[in-house]
């Protein structure tokens, strides 16, 4: 990467400045720091500067600068990713979305949304639910995550065993491409036959290809009353035989499981346990129960799970009050463990392969890291598992991480086996990189590096993540 002069970069600064208003060309260091990073804390950021365009016209102007300077750019939204994707720590320019924060169009007959990158995924799930809609797409990072950084990583969350990904919710998209040329994507149909979807391609680039700027996305109905059990559960198996059960029997809209050990960070921080009864393992699935008319199914279910051994206790909500301090259990998690940095594996598997995989990570993890807190987490509903590894606080960092490494490619040997990803969610960024092709042949990278060129024929979006 180049490197500048200070008086080099002064000069690119202030060219930047005849097309950005100078208060929003930032190089004070708490700018730099703030927006030269993401939640991994792996990483040390060091950005050249921070710049906040506030327009469509501006980010297009911006690309087409840096092309002509070869100045390489890491677009930012709310920086709440966990793979390092967002993070500019080799003199990069960092180009924040969150002045573009409008919703520009609602149709009702379309049930759809169009709004700009930067408006922070709450305000959409808001909006949306005054107009007596559902923006189903939901995570704990909701009110500082990004619609812009949500498509470029194709969220997950909590809602995937019933609504599917970010890319199942986006109709429209509008890029500036690496060439700084100007994309209104797909225009917000349903259906379009007329060749290649580029959309797909921007979804989930993890602003490799471009800079996403403004999206189209559907709404839909809002869930009718949804109750919440959580479930104690004395082993991994007996997690895939209830998930099996409930999803036969009832319309569930989120399937979750904890670990103990996970539970017991929660609980520190001020919330209640669920029930009496301590187990290894905690499920928490939500389900549709429009007045009440469900209760006795999921009670006979829960019945005959406990008569089958695999459960041990359990709730049920008897309120929207109670559903909402029940979520907190699985949701509050991550933030619970943040001060400890957690090393964070974030991976995925067909859903009927599940319990294959546990059955053997839980050993492999077990053997490498006995000195290490491990905690289990995830969308299990969708064969994705979050495993946190929690660093010793006389342990220094980079030590810490070169260990987690290590461990990571023995981890990842047998995710391969099993035909599954290195990332579910949280895309591949700095973090995974040395992994991908865990998860992808060198013909298919091949191919991914072959678009990247198109898009970005001379490098400066986003440099260095997903692959060099």
């Amino acid at each position: 990467m180049t490197m500048h002069t200070s008086s080099e970069t002064a000069a690119l600064l202030d060219g930047i400045r005849t097309f950005i208003e100078p208060a929003h060309v930032r190089v004070d260091p708490d700018s730099c720091l703030n927006y030269g990073r993401d939640w991994t804390r792996l990483y040390a950021p060091n950005p050249l500067a921070v710049v906040l365009p506030g327009n469509v016209e501006q980010v297009r102007q911006l690309v087409r600068y840096a092309n002509e300077h070869r100045l390489p750019l890491v677009p930012s939204g709310g920086r709440t990713g966990l793979s390092g994707a967002a993070v500019a720590c080799r003199g990069e320019l960092v180009v924040s979305l969150e002045r573009l924060n409008r919703i520009l169009d609602f149709d009702p007959v379309d049930r759809s949304v169009t709004c700009q990158a930067g408006v922070v995924t709450e305000a959409v799930q808001n909006f949306a639910r005054e107009q007596g809609l559902y923006y189903p797409v939901d995570f704990a990072s909701r009110g500082s995550s990004q619609i812009g950084g949500n498509i470029a990583t194709n969220a997950g969350g909590i809602k995937v065993v019933r609504y599917g990904l970010t890319r199942d919710w986006v109709t429209g998209l509008k890029v500036i491409t690496g060439r700084g040329d100007l994309l209104d994507l797909n225009r917000g149909l349903i259906k379009n036959a007329s060749g290649y979807d580029l959309r797909h391609l921007f979804i989930g680039s993890e602003g490799t290809l471009g800079i996403i700027v403004e999206a189209t996305l559907k709404l839909t109905r809002p869930l009718h009353e949804p109750s919440v059990m959580v479930l104690g559960v004395p082993d991994l198996n007996g997690i895939m035989a209830i998930y099996g059960l409930l999803r036969g029997k009832l319309e569930l809209s989120a399937f979750e499981f904890f670990s103990e050990m996970a539970l017991r960070h929660v609980l520190k921080k001020g919330l209640h346990r669920p029930f009496d009864t301590e187990t290894p393992y905690y499920v928490l699935t939500e389900f549709e129960n429009p007045d009440g008319l469900q209760t006795d199914e999921a009670l006979a279910l829960f019945e005959h799970c406990a008569e089958q051994g695999w459960l041990a206790d359990g709730v049920i909500s008897q309120s929207e009050t109670q559903a909402k301090e029940l979520w907190r259990l699985r949701e509050d998690i991550s933030e619970s463990i943040s001060e400890h940095q957690p090393y964070k594996n974030d991976i995925a598997v067909r859903i009927s392969r599940v319990p294959a995989l546990l059955a053997e990570i839980d050993g492999l993890l077990a053997r490498e890291y006995p000195d290490f807190e491990v905690l289990w987490y995830g969308h299990i509903g969708d064969g994705n598992l979050h495993i946190n590894i929690l660093k010793p606080a006389s342990m220094e960092s980079a030590a810490f991480a070169k260990q987690c490494g290590t461990v990571s490619e023995h981890l990842f040997a047998v995710l391969q086996r099993h035909g599954g990803s290195i990332s579910a969610e949280h895309g591949v960024g700095l973090t995974k990189k040395p992994y991908l092709h865990y998860t992808r042949d060198e013909t298919e990278i091949g191919y991914l590096r072959a678009i990247k060129q198109v898009f970005d024929p001379n490098g400066i979006m986003n440099p260095g993540k997903i692959f060099d």
